[in-house]
């Protein structure tokens, strides 16, 4: 029998993953500072993996099967068949601004800063969906046509459109408005993290489990 390769999130997910694990096998243990789950079935081999690379891993055939989050299946565009919803780690993936802002929405904020010629930045780890979000916004439709947002790394500049810039975020990504961007693309469960940076949330993109 060929042994299956699972591939299973380190981080937030990681408690739930594990929990949810000792209830379908007897053992499953992990040594300190390793990537690597045992179980008491010798024909699964079990590896710990950021929950964004685990989409893509599972679709190139390095692995048979993961768990992940919905949104990264979305941003990283894998060909994968989701085949069940474990309903844990509940996110929902918003648009927040600061709250002294009066746009209500993204596209108002588009809209109003096109006017005004001012670049609109937004900062997100979601540069695939936040560049498909915007280009579906009408108001980006109107003054900015097919054109890409540019999307901005501390290695890379890609993108035709420099008026609208998605800024690749590291994490804490509700720290950098009003200083660096103007808004943000970011998952959150309560929102309270939001509001205590002083963000509120314009719109939910998805949600995601």
């Amino acid at each position: 029998m060929t042994g299956v390769k699972f591939a299973i999130p380190k981080g937030s997910l990681e408690e739930a993953v594990f929990a949810l694990m000792e209830k379908s096998w007897t053992r499953v243990s992990r040594k300190s500072r390793t990537y690597r789950v045992t179980l008491d079935d010798p024909q699964i081999t079990v590896k710990m993996l950021r929950p964004q690379e685990i989409p893509t891993f599972v679709s190139d055939g390095l692995y048979d099967v993961g768990i992940t989050g919905k949104d990264w299946i979305s941003e990283t565009k894998s060909d994968v068949e989701p085949l069940l919803d474990l309903e844990i780690g509940k996110i929902k993936l918003v648009i927040a601004i600061p709250d002294n802002y009066k746009f209500k929405t993204l596209d108002e904020m588009i809209a109003a800063y096109a006017k005004q010629k001012k670049i609109l930045r937004i900062s997100s780890e979601y540069l695939t969906t936040a560049s498909r979000y915007l280009k579906q916004q009408k108001s980006y439709k109107k003054f900015f046509g097919n054109k890409d947002p540019q999307i901005v790394t501390p290695w890379l500049r890609v993108g035709n459109n420099k008026n609208v810039q998605i800024h690749l975020s590291f994490g804490a990504t509700e720290a950098k408005p009003p200083d660096a961007v103007d808004a943000i693309m970011d998952v959150t469960e309560t929102g309270t993290t939001l509001e205590q940076n002083q963000l509120k949330i314009t719109e939910v993109v998805m949600e995601s489990s």
